[in-house]
């Protein structure tokens, strides 16, 4: 896609278990490491601000009705696009966001099954620019993995938030969203099999090419 900005925005997409976290520290090194002349700036979602931070303990651990859920996900996503992204963008820096608005439309949509027609609306209003163009990561890495795998490698980690806990029917329909997304927008999208080693994954995300 087309810069809005002179800065670039890439952002790390899949299901819990998918192991895009594992790989977004060396991703950033890589970036920083390709383009010495350029300030990365790694944040994530929900989160990335002050208040971001506080939303994200509520979003991830309180329950909560489901439309409720879905406007503070937006609210913390409109600070962090206007304290944090926006700004850095402007500035000529390189973002990288451990989840963006592509986690919103599989989590909230398609796992949870909030409208896709409202969840475009919030897109619109949130990510929406005064020249009618909407503010979108240049690339999503999007680490694609069966339910079933995933729910495997949960298993073996921390304490699981709320979504963590949610079954395995829930994942399918988040991953569908995600695969949705990706086939609605290829240019931006880039798909990880992360069913390979992490070895072999990191050989695919070097093996990416990004012009800026």
């Amino acid at each position: 896609m087309t810069s809005l900005y002179p800065g670039h925005f890439i952002s790390f997409e899949g299901i819990d278990g998918a192991g895009k976290s594992t790989h977004v520290d060396a991703f950033c090194k890589l970036m920083q490491d390709r383009f010495p002349g350029k300030e990365i700036i790694l944040t994530r979602e929900p989160g990335g601000t002050a208040l971001g931070e506080q939303l994200r303990s509520l979003l991830l651990d309180a329950p909560m009705n489901l439309e409720t859920e879905a406007l503070l996900m937006f609210a913390a996503r409109r600070e962090h696009i206007a304290q944090v992204i926006e700004p850095a963008l402007t500035a000529g820096k390189i973002v990288i966001s451990d989840r963006f608005t592509d986690a919103s439309f599989a989590y909230q949509g398609g796992g949870r099954g909030l409208s896709i027609q409202k969840l475009n609306e919030l897109e619109q209003w949130v990510q929406g620019r005064a020249d009618g163009k909407l503010l979108q990561p240049n690339l999503t890495i999007l680490f694609d993995l069966p339910g079933e795998v995933a729910e495997g490698r949960r298993s073996k980690v921390r304490a699981p938030d709320k979504f963590e806990k949610m079954d395995l029917n829930f994942f399918d329909k988040v991953r569908q969203e995600y695969l949705r997304r990706a086939k609605e927008d290829p240019k931006r999208f880039y798909l990880v099999d992360a069913t390979k080693t992490p070895e072999s994954i990191w050989g695919d995300l070097q093996a990416i090419e990004i012009k800026i």
